[in-house]
């Protein structure tokens, strides 16, 4: 019984439990969870996640991923296109963290709030991802304080001149008067669609 447990399934055990009680497991809830009687069992896991760079232990010896999210399983690609035939097989996993977030330390997240963006595909409510401290090109979609109110838009410089602009025809050209400061780039946008 031993051998049957992998890395990969000790994982996923904790992350599953994290996920429904947002909290890691006591090492007697590992024991259940593993369906082991001793907590050195417990205790030779948790060091192997360790070692693997899986958990982490924080300031005060408390374990934690290292990757908030857990990864999902990547099952191939779908055509959105004509249609194609089904073909699902379990190709990779994926963490959404991996995936969308290339400097976690400068990157946090915003609720959308407003229609100015819709149609570059952002809408009301969804959540975009944003980076500190990336040099802005033109057509990149920036977190910007323009005056002293913060929006966000299309990132245009033409010569030595900056204005932002919305992606509904609705909503005008925005042109600094006395100050412009970016918060970030946005890099992704994440959107649900079932509860």
């Amino acid at each position: 019984m031993e051998n049957k447990r992998t890395v990969k399934s000790v994982t996923q055990k904790l992350a599953d439990f994290c996920l429904t009680s947002h909290r890691m497991p006591t090492y007697e809830e590992m024991m259940a969870l593993l369906a082991v009687r001793s907590k050195s069992v417990v205790h030779f896991w948790m060091n192997k996640l360790l070692k693997e760079g899986i958990l982490e232990k924080d300031a005060s010896g408390r374990l934690t991923f290292i990757n908030p999210l857990v990864g999902v399983p990547l099952a191939g690609s779908v055509s959105a296109g004509f249609p194609s035939p089904a073909e699902e097989e379990l190709r990779d996993v994926i963490s959404f963290d991996d995936y969308l977030i290339t400097r976690q330390s400068q990157s946090f997240l915003l609720k959308v709030d407003g229609d100015s963006m819709t149609g570059a595909g952002i809408m009301p409510d969804d959540l975009v991802l944003v980076e500190r401290g990336r040099e802005p090109k033109t057509g990149d979609i920036v977190i910007a304080e323009v005056d002293g109110a913060w929006t966000m838009k299309y990132f245009h410089k033409k010569g030595g001149k900056v204005y932002l602009e919305a992606a509904n025809p609705k909503y005008p050209k925005i042109e600094p008067v006395a100050e412009l400061r970016l918060g970030g780039v946005v890099t992704a946008v994440v959107r649900k669609y079932h509860s």
